[in-house]
């Protein structure tokens, strides 16, 4: 519960709503990539926060070219189990992007997330240019000097180089697949601290 309280205090909305929220705009859309475990975990976390237009599951940081998930499985290739977003700038922006990341997985464990372990669990932000690498870099130092976790963040900050979508049935899985365990044990509550650290930035229900 302190944890979540620190995060909701560092990471309060104000300053996104008066910089970013702007009618009557043509939307301009950036993209990010980032690792944080199982890409099925951060892509339904994300499918759920406004102005995120599409998050697609894939493998990033690797070695080899269109990995399947079983090679990327294995932990030898370089690759990590990504999420490839794409978000409005006018509705949202990188600051808000991060905080969500640092909000529902855990960036102090070196390759490993839970019971996923292996390099292609890191946390790992691949930035594609030298502003979201300071962006990235910036909200790190926030965290650490706060001392929001116990231990020191451990998440990567990579040059991006390719993204490769993984096969569709890891796309939109935890939609597609509520009921399966994984998915409630694992998924569903990071879904839920999610929406209680940012539950006025939810996606309208439809």
């Amino acid at each position: 519960m302190k944890k979540l309280a620190l995060l909701a205090l560092l990471f309060t909305m104000g300053g996104f709503a008066q910089t970013a929220k702007q009618k009557n705009t043509k939307p301009n859309t950036e993209t990010v990539t980032l690792g944080g475990g199982c890409f099925w975990c951060v892509e339904a976390v994300y499918e759920n926060l406004d102005g995120v237009i599409s998050v697609v599951s894939g493998y990033s940081g690797g070695n080899i070219t269109n990995p399947s998930y079983e090679e990327v499985s294995r932990g030898d290739t370089g690759f990590a189990e990504a999420v490839q977003i794409t978000y409005d700038t006018s509705r949202t922006n990188l600051d808000e992007i991060l905080q969500v990341f640092f909000t529902v997985h855990d960036p102090t464990t070196k390759n490993r997330q839970g019971h996923d372990i292996g390099s292609q669990y890191r946390s790992v932000v691949f930035y594609k240019n030298e502003q979201q690498k300071k962006t990235a870099h910036d909200i790190i130092a926030q965290l650490n000097d706060a001392k929001v976790y116990e231990n020191p963040i451990q998440t990567t900050l990579e040059p991006f180089k390719t993204f490769y979508k993984a096969e569709d049935y890891h796309q939109d899985y935890y939609q597609n697949n509520k009921s399966q365990g994984y998915c409630q044990m694992v998924i569903q509550p990071k879904l839920e601290k999610f929406e209680k650290v940012f539950k006025d930035r939810l996606k309208k229900r439809k």
